[in-house]
């Protein structure tokens, strides 16, 4: 992997989102080419159309509301492009992804990580400096 830098998710670029507040086990669905499973009181996210699960925990300390239902990510990111295809736990599953696509975290020590592509990185994240 390259050196990993601080990105910041442009604030022009919030999501909708949806908590889950049902009295319910969660339940698995597929994405990044694996299982995941949503938890009761995790929150459903559609950043774009594109529409996954984020930890109740990780969202409620990373995002904030802007409107009814629409949020922006307000905390840092850390970030590095792949250097060969991989895999990376996430908190709802694992994520593949191929060279060149960013592998990024919540946390600067890497925890708390997904993988998105390197395209749609670029639009949503600008470096953080």
């Amino acid at each position: 992997m390259a050196e990993r830098k601080r990105y910041r998710r442009r604030l022009d670029r919030p999501v909708v989102d949806v908590r889950l507040q049902l009295d319910t086990e969660g339940f698995d669905y597929r994405k990044w080419d694996d299982r995941q499973h949503c938890k009761a009181g995790d929150w459903i996210v559609d950043s774009e159309g594109d529409v996954y699960t984020v930890d109740a925990t990780t969202f409620e300390r990373t995002y904030k509301a802007v409107g009814t239902g629409t949020y922006v990510k307000t905390t840092p990111i850390w970030g590095e492009p792949a250097a060969a295809s991989g895999s990376v736990k996430t908190q709802e599953g694992q994520t593949h992804y191929d060279a060149g696509d960013f592998v990024v975290s919540n946390n600067e020590d890497g925890s708390d990580a997904w993988a998105i592509r390197a395209e749609k990185f670029r639009e949503l994240y600008e470096p953080d400096e």
